[in-house]
């Protein structure tokens, strides 16, 4: 099948196809007698797994060593746990970063007036000046 035919069926577009092969993701694909690529199932299901990879956020360079371990079978599932293992523990650490802005962003609204004044504890936040204020004060004290 062609490129086209070949990204309609794993859901990735022609152009990731290309930079999956550019990557060394999809090995080199044999060529039609008018130089466009071939591409059989086993090339749409490597596809499949890595766009599944990607949905799970996982690095390409996880991905890269996960079809590495996928391909070959004598692989240890501990290594692919380990990976798997590695990438949950940074989405954990990413979700608390993000819960804790979007606490400070909750505080800093509930702090803003919101009216025609020009006081803003968020740009005041945004600019370091609230930090600064807190320093000051604390030396006076």
């Amino acid at each position: 099948m062609n490129i086209g035919e070949a990204a309609r069926l794993s859901g990735v577009s022609a152009k990731m196809v290309r930079h999956y092969e550019s990557l060394g993701l999809l090995p080199a694909v044999s060529r039609s007698d008018g130089g466009y690529r071939q591409y059989g199932d086993t090339e749409v299901h490597l596809l499949r797994f890595i766009k599944r990879a990607r949905e799970l956020g996982f690095s390409m360079a996880d991905i890269t060593e996960l079809v590495g371990l996928w391909r070959n079978r004598r692989r240890s599932s501990a290594t692919v746990r380990r990976i798997a293992q590695k990438h949950a523990d940074d989405l954990s650490a990413r979700i608390e970063a993000m819960r804790e802005m979007q606490g400070t962003l909750t505080h800093l609204i509930d702090c803003c007036h919101g009216d025609e004044r020009p006081d803003c504890p968020i740009l005041d936040d945004l600019s370091g000046e609230r930090a600064l204020l807190s320093e000051a004060r604390a030396r006076r004290a």
